[in-house]
């Protein structure tokens, strides 16, 4: 059992009113996390998975709703999205029962969030949940043990269960990516073609840490941008991959609306593209190091509410920052090295125009970059 970050932040908006909804990919941990809140509390447990009830959830009444509670206080919905109209029946739950607390776990943001966001204006708190961060993986291994740890972290990822099944990584990474990542995002969207979206992540795995170009990436699989930035979004939306948007102001020849993209996971990534070989043999370690640090990066600055804004930097002469971090206008570039070489330092172009900090980032001082105090 691993102590997630959002349990004391989740814990404090417990009894204040409103409902406490947790989304997140499949199998991140959001049933456990919820189930280890509530432990010592007595609660009533919804799975949305069942079709009793699926069924008694869709488009109750009050009265119904009513029976069906009882004298519970806390009611613990999982699944939330696979029930018809959830929204309207949670709606009716904080509405009419004041003193019940609702928590509420869902699988695609994508689809919970268009069930939700409209009914639950001003009755809800929602937090996101990842693959397990650095940090939590290493409060509970120690600093030695996970540094010993931290190869087989950039090839296998953070996903809890491939952490907890050490020799099975690859046959547990091949069950989620096949029966929950991809299921859900055909389930929850208009995908009709499956086979492109596999075309589509793996042109994206392989051009992990390149800036993206959705003309190229329209003529490689053989659909139009249109459709390109459509997929893009709904697997952004379904916990697979984001962007990184280019960082750009009033420097001349800057690339504007320029984007990166980088998978939430490592270990989904390698699996993607079939490649699980040791760093020394691999040409893309630079590629796997900077998806590790940005990812981790991440989930802190949401984790501990900084309120960064996060890009990166290039100029049309090819000068470039790996990670351009912004907070309260104060800018700070990094570069991102396995092994540090001497002399490294970022462009004067960059540093000079927006009055920048800078720092190098590589495997002996990482921590500080992916464990914000």
């Amino acid at each position: 059992m691993y102590q997630r970050t959002l349990e004391d932040i989740v814990k404090k908006r417990i009894n204040n009113g409103k409902a406490i909804i947790i989304v997140g990919a499949r199998q991140v941990g959001k049933t456990t996390l919820i189930k280890k809140i509530l432990e010592n509390k007595e609660y009533l447990f919804w799975d949305g998975d069942d079709p009793t009830i699926r069924n008694l959830l869709t488009n109750p009444n009050t009265e119904q709703i009513r029976s069906l509670i009882g004298n519970h206080s806390t009611i613990f919905l999982d699944e939330a999205q696979r029930i018809d109209n959830i929204g309207i029946t949670l709606k009716i739950i904080t509405d009419q029962f004041k003193k019940i607390q609702l928590l509420v776990s869902g699988s695609s943001s994508f689809d919970l969030g268009n069930k939700l966001n409209e009914p639950l204006t001003g009755r809800k708190w929602e937090y996101e949940l990842f693959p397990l961060s650095w940090e939590e993986f290493e409060n509970k291994n120690g600093f030695i043990k996970a540094e010993q740890q931290l190869e087989d972290r950039l090839l296998y990822g953070f996903y809890p269960e491939v952490i907890n099944n050490q020799g099975d990584e690859k046959e547990i990474l091949k069950q989620l990516v096949n029966s929950y990542l991809y299921r859900d995002i055909l389930a929850f969207s208009d995908i009709r073609k499956p086979e492109v979206v596999e075309n589509l992540l793996q042109a994206l795995a392989l051009q992990l840490g390149n800036e993206v170009n959705y003309n190229e990436l329209s003529q490689t699989i053989g659909i139009n941008k249109i459709t390109i930035q459509k997929y893009i979004d709904i697997l952004e939306k379904g916990y697979i991959i984001f962007r990184l948007n280019s960082y750009s102001k009033n420097v001349r020849n800057e690339i504007k609306r320029s984007r990166k993209i980088y998978f939430y996971d490592n270990g989904v990534r390698n699996f993607i593209i079939g490649n699980f070989n040791s760093l020394n043999l691999r040409q893309d370690k630079g590629s796997l190091w900077e998806n590790f640090l940005v990812s981790e990066r991440k989930k802190q600055n949401y984790y501990k509410s900084t309120f960064a804004k996060i890009f990166f930097w290039r100029s049309r002469q090819k000068q470039e920052v790996d990670f351009v971090e912004e907070i309260s206008g104060n800018i700070t570039g990094y570069e991102f090295k396995w092994k540090t070489r001497n002399n490294i330092k970022l462009p004067k172009t960059f540093t000079d125009a927006y009055n920048a900090d800078t720092k190098i980032i590589d495997h002996t001082n990482f921590r500080e970059f992916v464990i914000i105090k």
